[in-house]
């Protein structure tokens, strides 16, 4: 309240998944203030991307954090937020390291200690429903990051809806989510504090120094629900960790998992090497509804490969071309009905023109959020992939996912990423795929690959071409950016690469030889 912080104030930070983070944010919803936080793996321009949007009048920041048993120290970085952010106030400078250090930049740097007053009696003033709580930010991978502004009541109520019936989620549990603060999974797992839940937050490297890292504390602590990723899962396994040989988990009671759709391979793992009665439960939504179209039910079982059902209130269905309704058949996600969490606006988007097109120009009247689906005769759903990164080879649609769930199964293969290429009048399936260390791409994993495919999908999610790559290239928060290895394929320019973990990885798709066409009477190479 001193720095300034008033209804609809913005404050923002670049804080690890850490207590100042929790402590800051809590402060900031008591004042009707606007919280929006990235991760401090965030680059400066993406960073700068998404608050500078904000431009917040109070910036928490860290003084440094470790990863991967390599220190990493922040503080020069404060100038650079100071002159880029329009109307910004103060900075607070969080002692995640405990640094020494002068943090003296024009008067406007203080301590967090500094910051801190005695406490007072709590004056929180009520603010309608949907008064901003958050402010969100799109990975950005095609363009400049949209800001989603989330409303307080709608957030909270969808959350506790989530964690107390979806999840199970109790006073007396610990709930333990591997997240960053550049994440909606962060704010989702702030929200069990409403319930009474105690939340261990974890920063740092999921396997470092190596795969056990995770379990370890999930024994340590008495985890009763962890929150992973699909990729984490399939991590471990390739790592030949067998956790269940040296971690009880006796307290662990849900696993739940984001970020990608969850493979049978997955739960197959789960089952056989983590812990064989433990529900792994997948649940899907996104930035833009803070939440959940799919997820966990307590009260029905888990199948695997599939969601297990959609969200209490949420008028799930999936659509087809004709945005006819549909089961057991693949098409568009769709919401027909307002649902509590949907965005109170986009951020600088006064007649809302933007917020319309992005999810009802589609289907008038229906939200649709761009995922590829299907709702199975149990009712449960499977997700495909992102709808703007389908396949269509012969006009026939097939998500990423399908192929990813098959190429899991290889453990010659690290991790992969598909994409269509624009080939003769059409398109064709190109896989990229990276290897173990020590494995070669030869004819004899080529046809492993094909077979797979070929037998347990089918001959069309056979891809026209595989290569080796050294890297994949993936969003901030980790997930895989089919679109992005699109464009460079096709030579034509990624936006905004700022908004990649490792853009440097981009360098591997562009240009290929093997994807050019050949000269007409050229002789046709052999290979994959």
């Amino acid at each position: 309240r001193m720095a300034g912080v008033t209804r609809g104030a913005r404050v923002a930070a670049i804080l690890p998944n850490s207590p100042f983070a929790v402590i800051a944010m809590l402060a900031t919803a008591s004042l009707g203030g606007v919280w929006s936080s990235c991760s401090p793996d965030f680059g400066v321009n993406a960073t700068i991307d998404r608050l500078g949007q904000a431009e917040p009048v109070v910036l928490f920041v860290e003084d440094g954090h470790v990863w991967q048993g390599k220190t990493h120290e922040s503080l020069e970085k404060i100038p650079q937020y100071l002159q880029a952010l329009k109307g910004l106030a103060t900075v607070v400078v969080c002692p995640v390291l405990g640094l020494p250090a002068s943090i003296e930049a024009n008067g406007r740097a203080t301590s967090w200690n500094a910051f801190l007053r005695p406490a007072e009696a709590l004056d929180v003033t009520p603010y309608p429903f949907d008064h901003p709580l958050y402010l969100l930010f799109s990975s950005g991978t095609t363009g400049r990051p949209k800001g989603i502004v989330h409303g307080a009541g709608g957030t909270l109520l969808q959350h506790l809806k989530e964690l107390a019936l979806h999840t199970d989620l109790r006073a007396e549990d610990r709930l333990f989510f591997y997240t960053t603060t550049g994440w909606m999974m962060w704010n989702w797992m702030v929200s069990a504090l409403a319930l009474g839940t105690t939340l261990v937050l974890y920063d740092g490297a999921p396997t470092w120094p190596d795969a056990n890292r995770l379990f370890d504390i999930i024994d340590a602590e008495n985890i009763s629900v962890f929150g992973t990723s699909a990729k984490f899962l399939s991590v471990v396994e390739k790592s030949g960790l067998r956790p269940n040989e040296k971690h009880p988990l006796k307290h662990l009671r849900t696993i739940l998992s984001t970020g990608s759709p969850l493979l049978p391979a997955n739960y197959d793992f789960t089952s056989a090497h983590i812990k064989a009665t433990i529900p792994l439960c997948s649940i899907s939504g996104g930035t833009d509804i803070v939440s959940c179209f799919a997820l966990s039910n307590p009260l029905l079982p888990v199948r695997r490969g599939e969601l297990q059902a959609p969200g209490l209130g949420m008028a799930v269905e999936v659509f087809n071309e004709e945005g006819q309704s549909v089961r057991e058949m693949r098409g568009e996600l769709v919401c027909t009905r307002p649902f509590p969490s949907m965005p109170v606006s986009f951020w600088n988007d006064a007649d809302g023109r933007r917020y319309h097109q992005a999810y009802f120009e589609r289907f008038s009247g229906v939200w649709a959020h761009g995922d590829y689906a299907e709702i199975t005769r149990n009712g449960g759903l499977i997700i495909y992939g992102r709808s703007d990164a389908i396949l269509n080879p012969g006009g026939v649609r097939i998500g990423t996912a399908e192929i990813y769930r098959q190429i899991e199964s290889i453990p010659e293969i690290v991790d992969s990423v598909v994409i269509a290429q624009e080939w003769e009048d059409d398109v064709r399936i190109v896989l990229f795929v990276k290897l173990k260390p020590g494995i070669t791409l030869d004819e004899s994993l080529c046809q492993t690959i094909r077979t797979t495919l070929r037998t347990n999908a089918s001959p069309r999610h056979v891809p026209a071409k595989i290569l080796e790559v050294p890297d994949i290239p993936r969003t901030l928060s980790g997930k895989t950016v089919e679109l992005a290895v699109r464009e460079a394929v096709h030579g034509r320019p990624v936006i905004n690469e700022d908004a990649l973990a490792n853009p440097e990885a981009l360098a591997f798709f562009k240009n290929r030889k093997e994807l050019q066409p050949q000269p007409q009477g050229a002789i046709q190479p052999t290979g994959n």
